[in-house]
């Protein structure tokens, strides 16, 4: 039973960064300027309080679901902004508003001496209100303009530095992808209204079964209607979550500043196709094959992004496809129906992912570049930095003790012990997964931390103009690790380049004292999901329950040890073999590079699927825009009309200035004329 009371609290979370982005966006450049960052976190924080707030009435019982005011009416359509708060609510506002909290702090020394520094605050504080919008909303029409919203603000924040082509063009990138999945997702909301003549989703859920086993005329084929809505509601999933064929735009979204890619793409934004799958639980349990084609998908968006990751040079790219590979973790877990294992990895996700991201982003701001071939030795100049980042590691390789343990291995065995007809393909590739999340992380690790130090951007300056000025036909422009957008896709404006010179050295306090904390986290927030087996209670499970409901597993003990034991162990095996190739046997990654060419080129590539769709969408598109839009619509249409009307014109009044002759007889010759052709006139109708 919802308690429909709707406190001051509940109202400020997402209105807090609203007021920051709006201070922040018209008196920034005259006013806040600098000091913009006092608006911006202050909001956030407020938010994070009053999410706290929040937590302890969901914690005491309350379910609120009540509008705010009406917003639109027409006909029998009519909906309102309004907020939904429940236990499902309340992890994603804690997770929201925790990173952005600490990233915002972060992001003051990441961002000091940028030259947008008021805009990037202000992006930041409107990202936070769409994505709070999204979470808190009680109907799709909310859901779809937070939806929305968060992608305008990644394509603001991917594209920040937007004075350069690999950032502008990775906003555009990321913008027209998530088209395709929304377009999907649009209709899918059309088809809910279509179905159940309201867009609310207590209305909707609790008629959900009426349309169990319906049928729909779509295209002109016959399709099963649950089904039919949960693929087109999936679709938007694939499009912001970055899964198969829709994760393109992902790796690419790099290019924006470090910050945005912990906030962005790690910790909250991707994350929301999975919160809209857990959400509509209700429709996608009705169908078997909606279930199985969110299991696969993740599954197979988990390993893809997990075998490019191992080849990748771009310390942040290699975050990224981390990131594809867990949420398809996430995707798994909801689709063999352990919805609680999917949100419970997409919370403890968000502090070592997040973790990750700003780790990376303190040692480019040592070393000013995002190659990892050029990095080496950090260990003893960036001991935090270091510390932090093995904790992260360890966490998102899923080792004992650490929350990505506790919420991977939970998924891991959902798919063993499930019934669906899909859940042991699934768990197989899990199991692959466990195996190369610790081996590429680690050899992110090793390669950046152990060793001697490399150089950084003056030896990846020195190794480009080498590269640039070489005519060998002998060299092989992948076989040397350097990603031609990977340096300066997180520079930090004219003001930080200029430390250059320095040497490596650790990042200040307001960056490594926000590390410090998402460390405590990716150690410790996974302890509320213990299993029973482990002593535990899983008590992140029961919180969830009445919202997503609990997965009938029949399986023994025995097994759920057999299983955890097995995973541990093949994580284990990753580990250690990323340890023996890149701190023992160094010379063995190239010899194997080598010796497997093929393959290296084809993971490298990243499958080829950026080529692939230049190739079939991406030119036939410009050149069917150029012929028909360009060459015809424009050249012969627009401008012809624009053109021709006034060549129309000029040649008519030529003709006419012919009968202004100046001769007097000629006018009465003119006048008698018309005077006859009127007599006539009349004449004839009468």
């Amino acid at each position: 039973m919802a308690n429909m009371e709707l406190q001051w609290y509940h109202v400020l979370i997402p209105f807090l960064p609203l007021t920051g982005f709006i201070i922040n966006i018209l008196l920034g450049r005259e006013v806040t300027r600098y000091k913009a960052h006092w608006f911006a976190v202050s909001s956030v924080f407020g938010s994070w309080l009053c999410a706290l707030a929040t937590l302890q009435d969901v914690l005491a019982g309350k379910i609120i679901d009540a509008d705010l005011y009406t917003w639109i009416i027409s006909g029998t359509f009519k909906v309102g902004v309004g907020f939904l708060i429940d236990p499902l609510t309340a992890v994603m506002l804690i997770v929201v508003t925790t990173c952005a909290t600490l990233i915002h702090i972060y992001a003051i020394g990441y961002m000091h001496g940028d030259t947008g520094y008021y805009r990037f605050f202000a992006y930041l504080n409107l990202f936070t209100f769409c994505m709070l919008m999204l979470v808190m909303g009680n109907n799709f029409l909310q859901l779809y303009f937070g939806w929305e919203g968060v992608g305008l603000c990644s394509y603001f924040l991917i594209g920040y530095y937007f004075n350069k082509k690999s950032a502008a063009d990775a906003g555009k990138k990321a913008f027209i992808v998530n088209r395709f999945g929304d377009f999907g997702f649009g209709i899918g909301v059309f088809m809910v209204f279509l179905t159940f003549g309201t867009l609310h989703y207590a209305d909707v859920f609790a008629n959900v079964n009426s349309i169990a086993g319906k049928t729909v005329d779509f295209l002109g084929f016959n399709v099963d209607l649950p089904t039919l809505i949960a693929l087109l509601l999936f679709c938007g999933a694939v499009g912001k979550s970055a899964q198969i064929p829709l994760h393109v735009w992902l790796p690419d979204a790099m290019e924006g500043p470090t910050p945005v890619s912990a906030l962005i793409h790690a910790a909250t934004m991707v994350t929301a196709g999975v919160f809209l799958v857990a959400r509509c639980n209700p429709i996608f349990n009705l169908s078997e094959i909606a279930m199985n084609t969110v299991a696969i998908i993740g599954a197979l968006t988990m390993f893809f992004a997990a075998t490019i990751a191992i080849t990748q040079n771009d310390i942040k790219r290699i975050i990224a496809f981390s990131t594809c590979s867990h949420l398809g973790y996430m995707f798994l877990a909801c689709g063999v129906g352990a919805y609680a294992a999917g949100i419970f990895h997409l919370y403890t996700h968000a502090f070592f992912k997040a973790l990750l991201f700003l780790a990376a982003g303190s040692v480019i701001h040592a070393v000013h570049t995002n190659n990892i071939q050029f990095m080496g030795g950090l260990k003893k100049y960036m001991p935090i930095t270091y510390a932090v980042f093995v904790i992260a590691g360890l966490s998102a390789g899923g080792f004992p003790g650490l929350s990505g343990f506790f919420s991977k291995d939970e998924i891991i065995w959902s798919a063993y012990a499930s019934h669906s007809s899909v859940g042991k393909f699934v768990w197989i590739l899990a199991l692959a997964g466990a195996f190369f999340t610790p081996f590429y992380t680690f050899r992110l690790i090793f390669r950046t931390f152990f060793g001697e130090y490399r150089g950084g951007l003056a030896a990846e300056e020195a190794a480009t103009h080498a590269h640039s000025s070489s005519h060998s036909s002998s060299h092989d422009s992948h076989s040397s690790g350097h990603d031609p957008h990977g340096h300066g896709s997180s520079s930090h404006g004219s003001g930080h380049d200029s430390h250059g010179g320095h040497g490596p050295h650790e990042s200040p306090y307001i960056m490594t004292v926000p590390l410090m904390f998402l460390a405590i986290g990716a150690v410790a927030a996974g302890w509320v999901g213990i299993p029973p087996l482990l002593g535990g209670g899983n008590h992140f499970a029961h919180f969830l329950q009445p919202v997503v409901g609990h997965p009938e597993f029949h399986a023994t003990h025995a097994e759920e040890w057999g299983v955890m034991i097995l995973s541990t162990t093949i994580a284990l095996i990753g580990l250690g073999l990323s340890a023996f190739m890149y701190l023992r046997k160094t010379d063995l990654p190239e010899r194997i590079s080598k010796q497997f060419s093929l393959l290296y080129k084809i993971l490298y590539n990243k499958y080829y699927v950026d080529e692939f769709y230049n190739l079939t969408i991406v030119q036939p598109t410009l050149k069917l825009a150029n012929k028909i839009l360009v060459g015809f619509t424009d050249a012969k249409i627009i401008e012809g009309i624009v053109n021709g009307v006034p060549n129309l014109i000029g040649i008519f009044s030529q003709k006419l200035r012919r009968l202004q002759t100046g001769i007097a007889h000629h006018y009465a010759i003119f006048m008698a004329a018309g005077a006859v052709f009127i007599v006539a006139l009349i004449i004839l109708l009468s």
